[in-house]
């Protein structure tokens, strides 16, 4: 299975990173890395993860308040947001139908 992080997801990371590198220098390093292992754990365990808004399959991340927004077809799992889960429920919700 590829993976393919979207344009948006992927800005959604670039912010993540500037938050946490604010709050102290390599955090943002950490942040990334910690992500993209939980992105790269949907080769396998795509699929499994509850649907949280239409056809958009969610999945928390490990070490970060945030949750990965996918779908997939047959050979390619679509990341299509990141978000994090302190936000208003409205804007993840409006966040995630924008994407």
């Amino acid at each position: 299975m590829i993976i393919s992080i979207l344009d948006a997801a992927r800005n959604d990371l670039i912010e993540g990173f500037h938050f946490y590198e604010e709050k102290e220098s390599g955090l943002g390093d950490y942040f990334l890395s910690s992500l993209y292992a939980d992105i790269e754990g949907l080769k396998i365990y795509f699929g499994i993860h509850p649907k949280a808004y239409k056809s958009f399959h969610r999945v928390l991340a490990h070490r970060f308040p945030f949750a990965i927004y996918y779908t997939w077809d047959a050979e390619t799992v679509l990341i299509r947001a990141v978000v994090d889960c302190r936000r208003k429920p409205s804007w993840i919700r409006k966040h995630v139908k924008n994407v």
